[in-house]
C-alpha cells in the first residue's frame, strides 16, 4: 500500500490542538496525554501542512463577556489594559471599526486559500486526494463496493449527509470508509463558504481528531498561534454584537436578580463566570434609578485564569472598571475576586456576610462542571447543593440549549451539526461572505468548541452541555423550586431582538424563556429560588 500507518511508542508526546470557539470559553487543549504515542506514515508524498507557530503546544482561554466600553467618572480617556469595558447597551472604543473590512479584496482571498490549505492540507498524507487515489492506495474490493453504496445512498453534493455519513463510520471504527468520506469532505468546506462548508470545515477537523484519539489515523499536529489578548477581545465583543445570544442571556438574568432585590439594602451577587463584568453594568444603572436610592452591592466574581488572557489582565481589573462605574452613578459598591475554577468553589470562597441578600448568578458556566458521568465527586450536583445551603434569594442559570454531555460520540455529531449550524446561519446573516474578522469570529470563538464536542471523551470533554429539562432535574434534586421571570425584562428583550434577523424568536414556557433561530432553540435562561 502506498499509504500505510504505523504508530509506535514515543518518548515525546505531542500536543495538539484547535482554536477556540465560547462560546463561549475555556481550558482545553486538544492532547493525548495519558498515551505517549507518535506516529509515522510511508508516502510518496512529503509535505505538511499546518498551522504554523513558535510553539507546538498551545493553550486557549476566551471570555464569555464579549463586547467593551470605556469609562472613567470624569469622562477622560483610560488606558485599555484598565478601561476596556462593555455595556449591552453603550460602547464606547468599540473594536469594531473600518480597519476590519480588507483594503485589498485579492489578497483577502489569497489568506483564505492559505487559511485552507494550511488547515486542510491539499498534499494531505492522510486523506487521498481522490476517489481514484484511494483505490491505488490498495483498499480491499469489499471495501470499495461498501463506499460506492454509502456514496450511492448519499444526495449529490449534499454536505450534511457525507458529514453525517463520515461520522457513522468513524462511530463504528470503520477507517476505509472514513478516509474516502473525508477525502469528499475535503473538497466540499471552505472557511469562506455557506454557512454549511464553514461549519464542516471545523468538524471535519473533528472527526480526524476523533480518529487519532483511539490510534486509529495519523492526526497531523495543528500548531496554532494562540491570538493576542486584543484580538481575541475584539473577535468575542463582534460575537457579541452580532448574535443576541449573550445579550438575552445577561438581560434576562439581570431581570430577575433586580425583582428579587427590588426592596433590599444590602445585595451580594456571586458571579460564576464573571469575565469581563459586562452583565453588570445595566444592573447597577438599574440599581442607581430605584425608587429610594441604590442598595449597597457587593460582587464575588469566580473566575479560573483560563479568562485572564482574553480580558488582558487579572480579575482585579473588572473590580476597577466595574467600582468606577458604581462610583459615577454613586451606587454604594464593593468587589471581591477569586481566581479558582467553578469546581474547586467551596464555601469560604464566596465570602458570605450576615445581612446580605444573596443572588448567584451561571451564565453560561454550569455546563464546565463535570458530572457524574464524569466523576464520582460529580461537582456539577455538589456546587448546587452547596448554592443551596446558603439559602439565596435567587439563582439565575443561562445555558446553551443542546444535549452534548452524555450522549455516545454519533448521536452527539449528530446534536452539534443541528446546533451549531443554527448558529453560523444566524452569523451568516449579519457578517458579509467575505468579513475579514467573520473567520477569526468562527475560528476562535465556535471552532475549538465544535472540536471538543465531536473528538474528546472525559475530563478532555469540557463542553458538556444539557438540556433544561435535565437543568431543572438537578436544581430540583439539590432543593430548588423555579422564581418567575419578570414579564417586564421579557418584553425589553422582545424589543431588542427587533434590532436583529426576523429568523430569531423568543418563547416563554414552562416558567424559562427560549431563544431560538427558527425552529432551534439556542439559550434557555431560568431562575430558581
Amino acid at each position: 500500500m502506498s499509504n500505510t500507518v504505523y504508530y509506535h511508542p514515543a518518548k515525546e508526546v505531542e500536543s495538539y490542538c484547535f482554536p477556540q470557539f465560547q462560546a463561549l470559553d475555556h481550558q482545553s487543549c486538544y492532547s493525548n496525554s495519558s498515551h505517549e504515542i507518535n506516529f509515522s506514515i510511508h508516502t510518496s508524498r512529503n509535505k505538511y501542512c499546518t498551522l504554523e507557530s513558535s510553539s507546538p503546544t498551545c493553550h486557549f482561554t476566551i471570555s464569555n463577556s464579549p463586547s467593551t466600553v470605556s469609562f472613567s467618572s470624569n469622562g477622560s480617556s483610560v488606558s485599555q489594559q484598565e478601561s476596556q469595558f462593555h455595556s449591552p447597551d453603550t460602547i464606547y472604543g468599540s473594536p469594531m471599526s473600518g480597519s476590519y473590512v480588507t483594503d485589498d479584496v485579492n489578497d483577502f482571498r489569497h489568506k483564505l486559500r492559505e487559511l485552507e490549505s494550511a488547515m486542510l492540507g491539499p498534499d494531505s498524507d492522510i486523506l487521498p486526494e481522490s476517489y481514484d487515489e484511494t483505490l491505488h492506495g490498495g483498499i480491499a474490493l469489499p471495501e470499495i463496493d461498501s463506499w460506492r453504496q454509502i456514496m450511492g445512498e448519499i444526495p449529490r453534493n449534499d454536505l450534511k449527509h457525507v458529514l453525517i455519513a463520515c461520522a457513522k463510520a468513524v462511530s463504528e471504527n470503520d477507517l476505509p470508509t472514513a478516509q474516502c468520506l473525508m477525502s469528499q469532505l475535503r473538497q466540499m468546506v471552505s472557511v469562506s463558504g455557506e454557512p454549511i462548508q464553514r461549519l464542516g470545515a471545523y468538524m471535519l477537523e473533528g472527526l480526524v481528531a476523533k480518529l487519532a484519539s483511539s490510534g486509529s489515523l495519523l492526526y497531523k499536529t495543528l500548531k496554532c498561534k494562540e491570538p493576542k489578548s486584543s484580538d481575541l477581545f475584539s473577535y468575542v465583543h463582534i460575537l457579541y454584537e452580532v448574535c443576541p445570544y449573550f445579550k438575552f442571556g445577561y438581560m434576562s438574568a439581570n431581570g430577575a436578580i433586580a425583582e428579587a432585590m427590588k426592596k433590599e439594602n444590602r445585595v451580594h451577587i456571586v458571579d460564576f463566570q464573571i469575565g469581563q463584568g459586562s452583565q453588570w453594568v445595566t444592573l447597577i444603572q438599574a440599581f442607581a434609578a430605584r425608587p429610594g436610592g441604590p442598595p449597597h452591592i457587593r460582587i464575588t466574581a469566580i473566575d479560573d485564569s483560563t479568562s485572564a488572557h482574553a480580558r488582558g489582565g487579572e480579575i482585579s481589573i473588572v473590580g476597577k472598571r466595574l467600582s468606577r462605574l458604581a462610583e459615577s452613578f454613586k451606587v454604594p459598591f464593593e468587589f471581591n475576586g477569586s481566581s479558582i475554577s467553578g469546581s474547586e468553589v467551596r464555601t469560604e470562597n464566596l465570602r458570605i456576610q450576615p445581612g446580605e441578600a444573596l443572588a448567584v448568578n451561571f451564565a453560561f458556566a454550569l455546563h464546565h462542571m463535570p458530572d457524574e458521568s464524569v466523576s464520582t465527586q460529580n461537582d456539577r450536583d455538589r456546587l448546587l447543593r452547596q448554592v443551596k445551603s446558603l439559602s439565596p434569594k435567587v439563582v439565575t442559570l443561562v445555558e446553551q440549549e443542546s444535549n452534548t454531555n452524555t450522549a455516545p460520540f454519533f448521536p452527539r455529531f449528530l446534536e452539534a451539526l443541528d446546533y451549531y449550524s443554527a448558529m453560523f446561519e444566524s452569523i451568516d446573516v449579519t457578517l458579509h461572505r467575505e468579513h475579514k474578522e467573520r473567520i477569526n469570529v468562527e475560528q476562535h470563538c465556535l471552532a475549538r468548541d465544535v472540536v471538543n464536542v465531536i473528538a474528546c471523551e472525559g475530563r478532555e470533554r469540557v463542553e458538556r452541555h444539557e438540556l433544561l429539562g435535565k437543568w431543572k432535574s438537578r436544581f430540583k434534586m439539590a432543593g430548588f423550586s423555579p422564581y418567575p421571570l419578570s414579564s417586564l425584562v421579557n418584553a425589553t428583550i422582545k424589543t431588542l431582538l427587533e434590532n436583529y434577523s426576523y429568523k430569531y424568536r423568543l418563547e416563554e414556557r414552562d416558567g424559562a424563556l427560549y431563544l431560538g433561530w427558527r425552529s432551534r432553540d439556542l439559550v434557555a435562561s431560568s431562575a430558581w429560588k
